[in-house]
């Protein structure tokens, strides 16, 4: 822990330096999973807090884990699985970090029982804007909880409050596999009751997610975590492997020929496939990491851009070493391309979300869609939340919501593009939703704080915490509706294919491919994975 003090203690002096001077800073971590213009960080004064990157103990006995803030999910889960341990909120990109997931906003196929990512948090070790260190906790309705009100105002602030160097993390039991189920449905409206369905008690799902191929063969995906083995006859299925299938096309064969599960009662493992289900066993991280190969199914988009370049399995896996999400951001960064990549997660009440389906299929066309339930906070919270009181969930508990994701190409021409999503946005609006923040936005302040709602609660809090010098969340998120860069080298690396070289340079200069080929989460057959000695690390 020493080492860990002693690189806080140097972050603490540099920003009571410029506190001192009334100089306002960004935070550099070393990596991103934001798709905002990385130009618009020019010339901001930077914290680098990059050396923050260590799981600093696993504590077994009470479950928690301390982490920095620049700890991936790969790492993260290679430390805790070897203690029979797992965070219940993984992000499914090996690459962001726990200080992202707190920072920012971070549901995967486990909120809908146990909510964002920050949820999961028992406190923080924060750095204030004036250098002062204090430790945050989560409030849980109890009295006495330090910086209460300061761990929640930076849960999802984007850290805007202060920097985030050390994260008390909960962990679950881990178990050995996750016995996926793969329903097929027919229509928007089937798919949506049925990831409802999945997501009550009465099913006893860790995990439930869902994929839309089109409007009449959507896959909800449910998952249990067991110690079982696979019975005689079934395979053991894995993804990290460059032969591996991606995962949704994976999915996608595995229930084309189905018919509908149209219904509500839990099929049976002898009768799956005749109910429009099919189970399979996957090891739990690379279920976690399902999705790393291809970025969900981004990674298509690829194959897109260098067109003669075929989109067939022999150079998926020919290419592997390109087509994991890092190596997949460092792409789209590099290249420029994330200016008319349309990548957008919102936040919808289940009432709405046929409508916003139809309204991307209408007038994006893009498919497909991923579905994701969500457990959500009362507000006022910068996470999306259900807007409307009166649904907010009973006895102040949150409600429930159904992220959309929707990934893909945009128009050329920069105004349609802009317009695009400018239209998306009014979208999400009328029908109650909200955006996650990572992504382009294009809110004016005025329209940006009536959508979220929570302006006096945060300036208070900027007040109190004396961050008033520091740009604000909107400051953060703002992409301009004119984004163009002058100069030579954005118009050189708009010519086909100079940007998409580019950016592969710029992923193969960084080396993040070797992080993938030395992960040890990786299944080998062993079960070697999980359940190392049970000790404390200190």
């Amino acid at each position: 822990m020493e080492r860990h003090h002693q690189a806080v203690r140097l972050v603490s002096s540099t920003v009571r330096a410029l506190f001192e001077r009334a100089e306002p800073y960004r935070i550099w971590h070393g990596s991103t999973n934001s798709t905002r213009p990385p130009h618009q960080k020019a010339g901001a004064r930077l914290v680098d807090i990059s050396g923050l990157q260590h799981v600093l103990a696993v504590d077994v006995a009470r479950r928690v884990a301390l982490v920095e803030p620049n700890v991936p999910m790969d790492r993260l889960v290679e430390s805790t699985l070897r203690y029979g341990l797992v965070p219940p909120v993984v992000m499914e990109f090996p690459g962001i970090t726990a200080g992202g997931g707190f920072a920012g906003t971070a549901g995967e196929s486990s909120s809908f029982r146990h909510g964002y990512f920050d949820e999961n948090v028992a406190g923080v070790e924060m750095v204030l804007p004036d250098g002062e260190v204090v430790f945050a906790q989560r409030p849980d309705g109890g009295e006495g909880s330090e910086y209460a009100d300061l761990f929640r105002g930076a849960a999802g602030a984007l850290g805007t409050l202060g920097v985030a160097t050390m994260l008390e993390l909960r962990l679950v039991e881990a178990k050995r596999f996750v016995r996926a189920t793969y329903r097929r449905t027919s229509s928007v409206a089937e798919a949506v009751k049925v990831v409802r369905e999945e997501c009550t008690p009465e099913k006893g799902n860790d995990y439930v997610d869902g994929i839309l191929f089109s409007k009449d063969h959507g896959v909800v995906v449910s998952g249990k975590m067991t110690d079982d083995e696979p019975s005689s006859g079934e395979k053991v299925q894995t993804f990290s492997h460059a032969w591996d299938p991606w995962f949704y096309l994976h999915v996608r064969e595995l229930t084309k020929g189905l018919p509908s599960s149209a219904s509500s009662s839990s099929p049976s493992p002898s009768s799956t496939e005749s109910r429009g289900a099919v189970s399979e066993y996957i090891p739990l991280a690379e279920y976690l990491f399902r999705y790393d190969r291809g970025g969900f199914w981004v990674g298509q988009a690829a194959f897109d851009y260098f067109r003669p370049v075929p989109f067939t399995r022999f150079f998926r896996w020919f290419l592997d070493d390109f087509l994991h999400t890092r190596m997949l951001y460092r792409a789209l960064h590099g290249s420029g391309e994330s200016a008319r990549f349309v990548v957008q997660d919102v936040g919808m009440p289940y009432a709405s979300a046929e409508p916003f389906v139809d309204y991307v299929s209408d007038n994006l066309d893009i498919w497909p869609l991923w579905l994701c339930p969500l457990k959500t906070p009362t507000g006022p919270s910068f996470h999306p939340h259900l807007r409307s009181s009166p649904n907010q969930g009973e006895g102040g508990k949150g409600g429930e919501m159904l992220n959309i994701g929707v990934w893909g190409w945009g128009p050329k021409n920069r105004d349609a593009f802009v317009r695009v999503n400018r239209d998306l946005e009014h979208k999400v609006d009328e029908l109650g939703g909200m955006k996650w923040l990572y992504a382009h936005t294009y809110y004016g302040e005025s329209e940006f704080w009536d959508v979220y709602g929570n302006r006096p609660w945060y300036e208070a809090l900027r007040q109190k915490y004396q961050a008033t010098s520091l740009p604000s969340v909107y400051d953060k998120v703002k992409v301009g509706t004119d984004t163009r860069q002058e100069g030579w080298r954005p118009w050189l690396k708009s010519l086909w294919p100079v940007g998409g070289l580019w950016g592969l340079w710029k992923g193969i200069r960084s080396r993040d491919y070797m992080l993938h080929r030395r992960a040890t989460w990786k299944w080998t057959g062993t079960g070697g994975e999980i359940r190392g000695q049970e000790k404390k690390m200190v």
